[in-house]
């Protein structure tokens, strides 16, 4: 009776062993069906086989929610039935998630909420519960344009109630855009001197050019969209007194501090003393390069020029990565700027593009210098419009270099082109479009006579 009790055991596992061997068969099968289908565009042949994939394959393959995903909403614009086929696009995001949880998640619910917006087919508190799921996993994976909505719905619900959160969260998108923004300069800077130095970028860099140039672009927008959504909540008048109450509590966590003293210098709040208070005491919490940057910062406002000099060349020795280090000169450069140093101002300035080429800031610095000179480096007015196109030629640059720059770029390129001399000018002052200038005064920069057009 245990013999028989065995051998019906063992026929059972070995025809359900089959059975199980014959499914995954079957799965692969269709698997290569619809992706052969899905490239070759047949979408209609593709779906037979996917939605076979849906039901019955779930684990095979992440493939089949990411191409699913794309044929879903390809589906979903030619539909008739627009509630049918948008549940099959819900279907297809809630199915990736519970079978691949740990495969981009962040990604998946920003990708989700950008179709729900983009088809109108959820309200706004609907939309922000997914994006705060994508936020909570990595901010970093999210669309430049759902960063900008989620941030938009913490400055609604919070800026009355408790700004600090506010505050918190651009801090923390600011931080990791930052981060990515310095990484893809140091990547676009290995390609371009490839380009520069005259050798053929193959398919593969060429792509991967294009890519930084447009998620630099991207991340540069998202910086400018920010500040403007925080630029009225973050005065002065705010921002002492909640860092005021908030001191006491924080005065030795350096991550508060660092953002505190930071908000405070960025909004020009650097006169009320509790800016000198954060300063010394982010510099106490973590004796670093960023906190002896402010502590000079304190020092210049007192008079003491050599102790801020001395403060600065201290943070900038200890700083170890090179991008960064370009940021210490440029505020350098910024910093012999409000002394009236304008020639020592443009020097920082370029030791900070030796030490990042890509640096569209410092040259967009440099080009302003120029621009407020216009009146002390000419003694006519094709002279002083002159000074105009040496800042404009530092504009144009700052957008070939740095495409995190580019739409701040513009601005300044359009504002420069429309004060170049006129032809009139031009032909009273004798002299041709295409000839060179020299920009009299500390500038003492050769240009080509552009005129204005007019």
């Amino acid at each position: 009776m245990k013999k028989r009790i065995i051998l019906l055991v063992n026929l059972f596992l070995f025809l359900g062993l089959q059975l199980v061997n014959a499914q995954a068969n079957e799965c692969t099968i269709k698997y290569n069906l619809f992706k052969g289908d899905y490239q070759s565009k047949k979408y209609d042949d593709a779906f037979v086989n996917w939605m076979f994939l849906m039901d019955n394959c779930q684990k095979l393959s992440i493939n089949t929610y990411k191409l699913g995903d794309k044929l879903a909403q390809i589906r979903f614009k030619d539909a008739a039935d627009k509630t049918e086929a948008a549940a099959l696009v819900k279907r297809v995001y809630q199915q990736r998630l519970e079978n691949f949880p740990t495969k981009d998640p962040a990604k998946v619910h920003s990708d989700y909420a950008t179709f729900l917006v983009k088809n109108k087919l959820a309200s706004d508190d609907e939309v922000f519960e997914i994006l705060q799921l994508a936020y909570s996993i990595d901010p970093n994976r999210m669309s430049v344009k759902n960063i900008y909505r989620y941030f938009q719905g913490i400055t609604d619900a919070n800026k009355d109630t408790n700004p600090q959160k506010v505050f918190d969260t651009y801090d923390d998108v600011l931080e990791s855009v930052g981060e990515k923004l310095i990484d893809y300069a140091k990547k676009l800077k290995v390609l371009n001197d490839k380009v520069e130095a005259g050798q053929e970028l193959d398919k593969k860099e060429k792509r991967r050019l294009r890519a930084y140039t447009i998620n630099s672009k991207a991340l540069g927008q998202v910086e400018s969209g920010l500040d403007n959504i925080i630029i009225a909540l973050s005065t002065c008048d705010r921002l002492i007194p909640l860092y005021e109450r908030d001191f006491e509590i924080n005065k030795t966590n350096a991550k508060w501090l660092k953002r505190a003293v930071s908000r405070m210098f960025n909004k020009e709040c650097t006169d009320d003393p509790l800016f000198e208070k954060l300063a010394i005491a982010y510099a106490e919490a973590s004796p670093s390069a960023d906190a002896y940057s402010f502590v000079a910062g304190v020092l210049a406002k007192k008079g003491d020029v050599s102790g801020a000099e001395e403060m600065r060349m201290k943070a900038f020795e200890l700083e170890t990565d090179l991008f960064k280090k370009a940021n210490f000169k440029l505020k350098f450069a910024q910093s012999a700027k409000k002394r009236g140093q304008k020639s020592k101002a443009r020097q920082l300035a370029r030791e900070a593009i030796s030490l990042n080429p890509n640096m569209g800031r410092a040259y967009l610095f440099i080009a302003s210098l120029y621009a407020t000179s216009v009146n002390s480096c000419g003694t006519n007015e094709f002279e002083k419009r002159m000074t105009y196109v040496a800042a404009y030629n530092k504009a144009v640059k700052a957008s070939k270099v740095d495409p995190s720059m580019s739409s701040v770029a513009r601005k300044f390129i359009r504002n420069y082109k429309a004060n170049f001399p006129s032809k009139k000018v031009i032909f009273t002052e004798g002299v041709k479009e295409g000839d060179t200038f020299k920009v009299k005064c500390w500038i003492n920069e050769s240009v080509k006579i552009t005129s204005s057009g007019r």
